[in-house]
């Protein structure tokens, strides 16, 4: 009997990889000298996360890296995006440095290392230190100073066993949504200058990043940003619809992308933010747009966008009360954003490599029954967002490797152990790893290179 198969395989310089974050599955929240995070204290914080969850524990990954890569290398794994706790390495934020979280990760990537699994690592995802939030955290330009610091420090340290590096985790959810709507740690609410000028710290560090890999990285070392983009899907894939959809994405995605490839913030952004816009100092922009060589895409979810009735030149859509989504209120199923995101990008902005850093749904009730988890609404949107990805590639845009979010259930900052986003089970309880439906699926499609 012949296998049916979607499509051609992906390329076979194609990456296919999964990924997590220091504090979601770390635990160990005070071990070996690391400070206090800002997710450290805002948990702590009455109301401010579901159950009143804590880093502490977590996944328990700390002290149990050796097992998860072993399950990883099992799944036929071969790429691991993970993230280093900067509170491991300058409990406050700078000063004096903490050798011994220096050294949990070169333990944990020379385990890698034994596994076969190629590290991808991400200097910042969200977990600040706290020490530096009580002198103001994103607000404060010392910040900067302090992470281009932190970012020369791992560099150097790490460099040899690290050629690829992701700057930062979403800039939008550690500044508008911590300091603006207050959702996310460490729960302020600022005004649009304030907001904006949180932004604009985010791109130096990007900055100062960049320059750490390119002077201490050594021969071979990449970098690059991952960036949670607003994503516009064409309501029909017509010229007058794209083109809108187009004229939305650049528009809200100004502030970030906009700038660092247009060596400073467009007159449109600045007519539109007037005097909430950001302070910007002589030679700023020449940091922020350093060239990088890849770029990371966070991508959940889009907005439908079509040509204004009213002339305008883009109409964005509500949704209606029962559009298909996870358990996330945000998580709108919307396949096609994992197209258009890569495409748009390509075509503004002129990247010639793209990597699905993120990509994933999360749902709250996922029992292991009979040493099982049937998790077949993941597995679904697993392969239709695949299928998406595969059209681009067809479609000639540069997209050169995809990591699942995520490898393991975690904790999920504010919704703290609730909403359960990865491909393997863990019980909060025993810290047991049960490896889903969806982690067998994507085995196959790992080692098949094929939509299966």
């Amino acid at each position: 009997m012949t296998t049916l198969t979607y499509s051609s395989p992906f390329p076979s310089t194609f990456v296919f990889g999964v990924a997590a974050a220091s504090a979601q599955i770390e635990g160990a929240a005070f071990t070996d000298g690391k400070g206090e995070s800002i997710w450290d204290r805002f948990a702590r914080t009455p109301g401010k996360v579901f159950n009143g969850d804590t880093l502490d524990t977590a996944c328990d990954h700390y002290n149990r890296f050796d097992e998860d890569f072993a399950l990883m290398a099992s799944l036929g794994v071969k790429h691991y995006r993970l993230s280093i706790a900067w509170p491991r390495i300058y409990p406050n934020g700078d000063g004096e440095l903490n050798q011994a979280g220096l050294d949990f990760y070169h333990r944990l990537l020379a385990s890698m290392a034994r596994h076969g699994i190629t590290p991808w690592v991400t200097l910042f995802h969200w977990d600040l230190p706290q020490a530096l939030e009580d002198r103001g955290g994103w607000t404060a330009r010392s910040t900067v100073d302090a992470f281009a610091l932190y970012a020369r420090t791992v560099v150097q340290s790490l460099a040899p066993a690290v050629k690829n590096w992701i700057t930062l985790n979403e800039i939008r959810c550690f500044t508008l949504l911590a300091y603006g709507y207050g959702t996310k740690a460490p729960g302020r609410k600022e005004s649009e200058a304030v907001v904006n000028q949180t932004y604009h710290h985010a791109l130096l560090c990007h900055g100062h990043a960049v320059k750490a890999v390119r002077e201490l990285g050594g021969a071979g070392a990449r970098v690059g940003l991952t960036d949670n983009c607003d994503v516009a899907v064409p309501v029909t894939e017509t010229p007058a619809d794209i083109a809108a959809a187009k004229a939305w994405f650049a528009e809200r995605n100004a502030h970030i992308l906009g700038a660092m490839h247009g060596h400073g913030y467009s007159a449109e952004y600045l007519a539109r933010t007037g005097s909430a816009a950001p302070q910007v100092e002589p030679g700023d922009f020449d940091l922020i747009s350093l060239p990088t060589d890849f770029l990371g895409l966070n991508i959940y979810t889009a907005t439908y966008v079509r040509a204004g009735r009213d002339g305008s030149a883009f109409e964005a859509l509500p949704l209606p009360v029962n559009y298909p989504r996870a358990d996330s209120p945000w998580l709108n199923l919307v396949p096609q954003a994992i197209y258009w995101a890569p495409r748009m990008v390509h075509e503004l902005y002129g990247h010639k490599s793209i990597y699905i850093t993120e990509n994933g749904c999360g749902y709250n009730d996922e029992p292991v029954v009979n040493g099982e988890v049937l998790d077949l609404h993941r597995r679904d949107y697993l392969r239709n967002h695949l299928r998406e990805v595969h059209r681009a590639i067809s479609d000639g845009v540069p997209i050169d490797g995809y990591f699942l979010w995520s490898f393991i259930d975690n904790y999920e900052w504010e919704d703290g152990y609730e909403r359960r986003f990865g491909i393997v089970h863990c019980d909060y309880q025993t810290l047991v790893r049960t490896p889903k439906l969806s982690a067998r699926y994507y085995a196959e499609v790992m080692r098949t290179r094929t939509i299966l």
